[in-house]
């Protein structure tokens, strides 16, 4: 008998460690492997490839157009079907896809920062900062986060950008 347990004993410790296949996380679960919250990319990311050597990654959005909403008393905001960059811990670099309208212009976020509670959104020519608990909740294309109230007056939403006078 104990000659018969042997090999099931042998293959036990094997299975443990195979295990079943092991599911790919969201981007929303990628994005905090490297301390980024998941509001820094709208709902609906239905893909995404990540190159863990290199960091470089690429996201598809849920959207056949651009991904388009405002951030009630801020800012504008723009995502392509597809974003890409590269990813590291508190680093998200030569990124692509997204835009902010400041003022007139739509300008390419090109960095994402993080230090401590504060994320760091560059521009290339300029940067702001804002606080990490205004990303712990991603974004609905659209509409943003406020999505009971779809109709923000664009004037408004500029004239926030003016007095806050960041970017």
């Amino acid at each position: 008998m104990k000659s018969a347990m042997l090999p099931l004993l042998l293959v036990l410790p094997l299975l443990a460690v195979a295990g079943p296949a092991a599911a790919k996380p969201t981007a929303y679960e990628a994005l905090a492997a490297f301390d980024f919250p998941p509001g820094i990319i709208p709902e609906g990311v239905v893909s995404y490839t990540l190159d863990n050597a290199t960091g470089d990654f690429t996201a598809h959005i849920n959207s056949s157009s651009t991904c388009e909403f405002s951030i009630q008393g801020s800012y504008s905001l723009r995502y392509k079907p597809d974003i890409s960059g590269r990813i590291s811990v508190d680093r998200l670099t030569n990124l692509q896809g997204v835009t902010v309208k400041v003022l007139f212009f739509w300008l390419n976020i090109v960095e994402v920062t993080r230090s401590g509670d504060q994320l760091g959104f560059s521009v290339g020519i300029a940067s702001a900062d804002f606080g990490l608990d205004n990303f712990l909740e991603s974004p609905t294309c659209g509409c943003g986060f406020d999505c009971n109230d779809l109709l923000l007056p664009q004037s408004a939403a500029e004239s926030s950008l003016r007095l806050r006078g960041a970017f």
